[in-house]
């Protein structure tokens, strides 16, 4: 029997319950629904007020052992005597600790992470300051520690780092505050909620029995026509979807299979004929006279010419497929990249790279990444400042590009927009995620997590060097 001949027998019953079904099913859907809209505020607001605590913790212990560090390196530089070092060794190994701690914290909170980087960077100044009079005492210059000592630099890091510190506390406390906030104000709506979805629940639960074994045939009927239809949709969309998805994954490959076959014959052939027309350039100097201007004109600008062309065919090459990434890994692939974007866009770019160990596809995927969105910052956010960041954990590997442009609303960009549909499914092809934030005016940031793949290898699909 068809969904549509159920629904035409069943139809005179259903209408008999157009009354008592609706407010039992009404009052049933909103104790529900208080139920679980409380529960998941108080959860949340448990859960922000346990990241806010353990914040202000980790800040708290962040300052101690600052505090701790500059007391052993004064303790030493005053008297000299060698024990004051061990809590300050102690002190500085600690505090490294203490901010990777405080990174994995602030990961998903933006504002804070800014705070943070700020922080970060006054200690490591700090650090540094404590580290250079350490050393100057250990080589008997007394005149340079003790004017080290006596400036105010020491005074001026520890006052901005008490700054930073004490703004993430003071965040941390008002996510405690508004967590408390948040559980109060569930709790009263489930008061109120539960107190009048009762009433209106017990009214309906009377007429609800009188028709509840049609209304459950009714369902039952429905319901298995529906799973059956359901399954057989979802079945659809599944295979299409592999479909799909494994077709694209296929066309990426014959892409970058493609890029690498056109890099290598830009390479070889047109490098050929480049570097022969110079040689050919450098035999007619020597051969004919020089010393005439329209000659030596000529002559120069034909080999400013090639070296233009030169120049232009390795940065296609690059382009194309990136050689500094195979001979010299991930890290001084960025850091070229970045340092070129910069140059030729005016845009200043700081780096935050750590060395990772990725599979060469997984490696290229986050190239691609950085390419596509430093590409995107050029075109569209007419930022003044990006920072590109690389940074390896135990089960994964986190990258983010960040600029201070006009920003966007994720929320109206077309589907079109194959840039960012690409990125995206380069990194799910990976097994990553890529989350991509930003609000008009606030800039934007791209962040994409890879898993590390500890057991097994991929295949390198890596040309060779392709560098001219």
């Amino acid at each position: 029997m068809s969904l549509k001949e159920n629904t035409r027998i069943w139809l005179p019953k259903v209408r008999k319950m157009a009354l008592s079904l609706p407010m039992a099913l009404l009052a049933a859907m909103v104790l529900v629904g208080i139920n679980e809209t409380g529960h998941m505020r108080s959860q949340d607001a448990v859960e922000q007020m346990t990241h806010g605590q353990n914040t202000r913790k980790a800040v708290n212990l962040l300052l101690q052992s600052m505090l701790d560090a500059e007391t052993g390196q004064r303790g030493y530089l005053l008297t000299g005597n060698e024990t004051y070092l061990e809590p300050y060794d102690k002190a500085v190994a600690t505090v490294q600790t203490n901010l990777d701690g405080l990174r994995g914290l602030f990961m998903d909170a933006p504002e804070d992470m800014q705070e943070f980087a700020l922080l970060s960077r006054q200690i490591s100044r700090k650090l540094a300051e404590m580290e250079l009079s350490l050393r100057l005492r250990r080589q008997g210059n007394e005149d340079a520690w003790k004017f080290i000592l006596h400036t105010d630099v020491g005074k001026e890091h520890m006052e901005a780092i008490r700054k930073h510190a004490l703004e993430l506390i003071a965040r941390s406390d008002m996510h405690v505050k508004q967590g408390q906030d948040q559980i109060e104000q569930s709790l009263m709506l489930s008061r109120i909620g539960i107190a009048t979805v009762t009433v209106i629940g017990l009214l309906a639960f009377y007429m609800y029995l009188r028709q509840a074994q049609a209304l459950q045939v009714v369902n039952q009927r429905e319901q298995a026509l529906l799973e059956r239809e359901r399954d057989r949709l979802e079945g659809l969309v599944k295979a299409r979807t592999a479909t799909l998805s494994e077709l694209a994954n296929h066309l990426q490959q014959v892409r970058e299979d493609e890029r690498g076959h056109l890099a290598r014959e830009l390479h070889d052939e047109l490098g050929a004929l480049l570097t022969a027309a110079k040689l050919d350039v450098a035999r007619l100097k020597s051969r004919i006279d020089a010393n005439a201007p329209e000659v030596a004109e000529r002559l120069k600008h034909l080999t400013e010419t090639l070296n233009s062309g030169i120049a232009l065919k390795r940065r296609i090459i690059e382009d194309l497929r990136p050689s500094s990434l195979s001979n010299l890994g991930l890290t001084a692939a960025i850091e070229i990249l970045t340092r070129e974007y910069a140059e030729r866009a005016g845009i200043e770019v700081e780096t935050s790279l750590e060395s990772v160990q990725l599979p060469d596809a997984s490696q290229l995927t986050v190239y691609r990444m950085v390419q596509e969105a430093l590409t995107n910052i050029g075109k569209y956010a007419k930022a003044n400042k990006v920072l590109v960041s690389v940074h390896g954990y135990p089960t994964h590997v986190a990258v983010q590009v960040r600029d201070d442009g006009e920003g966007f609303d994720p929320a109206t960009v077309r589907p079109t927009s194959h840039g960012l549909s690409g990125m995206r499914h380069r990194v799910e092809s990976a097994g990553g995620r890529l989350s991509i934030t930003s609000r008009p005016g606030n800039g934007t940031l791209v962040s994409a997590v890879l898993p590390l793949q500890r057991h097994g290898a991929e295949a390198s699909s890596q040309p060779p060097s392709l560098a001219a």
